[in-house]
């Protein structure tokens, strides 16, 4: 290997099509390279490349220099002297898929331990086995396994199925009539759970690193809500139970895992304590990687990350002029998700304190307008 790479995070293969703009993700990981690397991005987003390179030449931040405008997983294989680094490594739709050939050619133990760990029941099986403290769920390969009596069970539940893609399938439960309702909504035969509702004071992703063969915490972050959906995430955070999670970790570096992976936390307090619960692995990148990355690359120490809808179109008209990051006051504002601007939303990193990253949200809310 080089030591350069190919970045391919097209998150087609791992995304519901429900998912608002999600052909043009991509970009996201721009901020996350290189010079000398190679970047694979939609190529409808071409008219956007010099307005978001301005824009990281602006904040001092690198990046590569060399776009291949086709997101296909067969670009790969052109350059096999360069280290791939994707969203997931297979392809979590199709199991047939010519691409999920070439994952498993490259590396099948990695391909492997993705696809277990993707599954939400063996996540729970694992945590059980490894003494990981999850809340009460039942897994069952079918809807006919379930306990009978759905009035014994534990209310509010969410009825997921063992393996979704952004959350699609999942139902939460007041009562058995609900829960009844969820299940007639369900494809038949798949795998599935129960899963009693944890009261979390707040929610964590904790993300790890593989670096020769051996496994470090990357980043906790607190997430960000808005109701029941993922609007971002906070750095730093009072909260980091790597102990927790630790042996899930080291299980799955043993087992062949590599690049980055997270786990979702809950965090519930007691009267004089706190609680921890796992709720599940995301086997891949996931949504707070990328500021994550952006960060740590520019050694930003407070910053939390948010999506924000516009009118515009086109970076061009988005003017961010005494909003932009500076390394001279660590504050300003970062365009990570840019992308997604063809359909009128933008991912931003918001830096500084937390009541500056207020300050920040309000003026980009203006702008954005």
């Amino acid at each position: 290997m080089s030591g350069k790479k190919i970045f391919n995070h097209d998150i087609m293969h791992c995304t519901s099509d429900a998912v608002i703009g999600n052909y043009l993700y991509s970009g996201r990981v721009l901020g996350m390279t290189e010079p000398d690397d190679l970047i694979q991005i939609y190529p409808d987003l071409k008219s956007q490349w010099t307005s978001i390179t301005d824009h990281y030449r602006n904040i001092g931040l690198s990046h590569s220099h060399n776009p291949i405008w086709d997101v296909s997983f067969q670009q790969l294989k052109k350059y096999p002297d360069y280290e791939p680094s994707v969203y997931i490594f297979g392809d979590a739709l199709h199991e047939d898929s010519e691409d999920e050939d070439w994952f498993r050619e490259r590396n099948q133990e990695w391909q492997n331990v993705v696809e277990f760990i993707n599954s939400k029941n063996n996540f729970i099986h694992l945590a059980k086995e490894l003494n990981v403290h999850v809340p009460l769920t039942f897994c069952a390969d079918n809807g006919t396994q379930l306990p009978q009596n759905y009035s014994d069970l534990p209310y509010p539940c969410y009825l997921k199925p063992a393996v979704s893609v952004d959350g699609a399938g999942i139902f939460r439960c007041e009562n058995p009539e609900e829960l009844h309702e969820a299940l007639s909504k369900l494809e038949d035969g798949i795998p599935l759970q129960l899963q009693q509702e944890v009261t979390a004071y707040k929610f964590l992703n904790l993300q790890y690193q593989v670096k020769n063969k051996n496994v470090e915490p990357l980043a906790a972050t607190e997430q960000v809500l808005d109701g029941f959906s993922h609007q971002g995430n906070r750095y730093p955070t009072a909260y980091e139970p790597w102990e927790l999670v630790e042996p899930m970790a080291q299980w799955m570096a043993e087992k062949g895992m590599k690049g980055i992976f997270a786990f979702d936390v809950a965090v519930v307090k007691k009267e004089n304590d706190i609680d921890y619960f796992a709720i599940e692995c995301n086997p891949r990148f996931n949504g707070a990687s990328y500021p994550t990355g952006i960060a740590q690359k520019l050694n930003i120490k407070s910053w939390s990350s948010d999506n924000f809808v516009t009118k515009y179109r086109s970076l061009d008209d988005i003017d961010l002029s005494g909003l932009e990051y500076e390394r001279s006051t660590d504050t300003g504002v970062i365009l990570y998700n840019w992308g997604s601007i063809l359909v009128g939303r933008l991912g931003f990193l918001l830096i500084g304190s937390v009541e500056q990253q207020d300050e920040f949200r309000k003026q980009l809310k203006q702008r954005l307008e």
